[in-house]
């Protein structure tokens, strides 16, 4: 294939999903600012960044088309920065939404967004990394996002809350942040994101479990490693005074193994299980203690922000 054809072959692929994509994705001013969301429900569910719409309720979105409509905030979850909006009127077609638990390094990606208020840009490069951690902090509560997408394609201020879709025109993830030096991270859409905005549109917030647990991934002594099947764990650096990880027993220097009978190889393994459904109920922690296994019951608690 020459260089022609090849450049070719990849302006039709990104051509393609920008034709697809644009009309789905509104620039929103909602107050002071402004930022990108993308329709993904036929009763106009906009999915946006909780950081662009901050602590306003209502504002305005436009669509490529040059249609407006007043949005009113449906829901905010700062510690996913995802929130959920929904226009009054004049939503086009909902996009569809991918799996970024199915991409790879050096996969093509189109970001599509309102960088600068200049609705329906669009820019495209490649997925630059994988499993990326995003520090986000509400309150005095704080959180890593988990998975997060790093791409080369070019965000600027306004893009958040925009598109990164990919060579199909999915939408895999939201994008979030600048980091500079070429570097944009987004927050992927896969099975632990959608169940943060299934339930931003249908209660407006999301709750979740605290267990007050500080830890940093850590291998498993090789026979353990053997008669488990497992690699890694959580090794417990701190343990917050008084909270439920404390009460139950965990000590600093424990290496959690599984949490509610599922292996733990990092925070993030922990994050999963602290949804609403846990609070207050008796949760299983298996934890490599001198050399032996211990299994202990912790209860959570509700996080809140102050």
């Amino acid at each position: 294939m020459s260089d022609s054809e090849a450049l070719d072959a990849y302006s039709r692929t990104v051509t393609t999903v920008a034709r697809a994509l644009t009309p789905h994705v509104a620039s929103v001013v909602p107050g002071r600012g402004s930022g990108s969301a993308v329709v993904f429900t036929d009763e106009g569910h906009l999915l946006t960044n909780a950081h662009v719409v901050g602590s306003t309720k209502r504002g305005t979105a436009t669509f490529a088309d040059g249609a407006e409509s007043e949005f009113e905030v449906v829901g905010v979850d700062p510690l996913s920065d995802l929130a959920v909006v929904r226009v009054a009127a004049n939503a086009p077609d909902p996009a569809v939404l991918g799996d970024a638990d199915g991409l790879v390094v050096g996969q093509l990606v189109v970001a599509v967004g309102s960088p600068l208020g200049l609705s329906g840009s669009v820019t495209a490069g490649v997925v630059s990394g994988l499993g990326r951690s995003l520090p986000v902090r509400h309150g005095q509560a704080a959180r890593v996002v988990e998975d997060v997408i790093q791409t080369d394609a070019a965000l600027n201020p306004g893009n958040s809350g925009g598109a990164l879709a990919d060579s199909s025109a999915r939408v895999v993830g939201i994008n979030t942040a600048v980091a500079g030096y070429g570097l944009g991270l987004a927050i992927p859409i896969n099975s632990t994101t959608m169940r943060i905005i299934d339930t931003l549109v249908v209660e407006g917030r999301v709750r979740r479990a605290y267990l007050g647990v500080v830890g940093v991934p850590a291998p498993l002594p090789d026979d353990v490693a053997e008669r488990t099947g497992q690699r890694a764990g959580l090794r417990v650096l701190e343990v917050v005074t008084g909270g439920p990880a404390e009460r139950a027993g965990l000590r600093r220097g424990d290496l959690v193994l599984t949490v509610d009978r599922d292996q733990v190889h990092d925070a993030q393994g922990i994050q999963r299980k602290l949804f609403a459904e846990v609070i207050g109920t008796n949760l299983a922690v298996t934890v490599l203690r001198n050399g032996a296994m211990v299994d202990v019951y912790a209860t959570p608690t509700e996080l809140t922000a102050g």
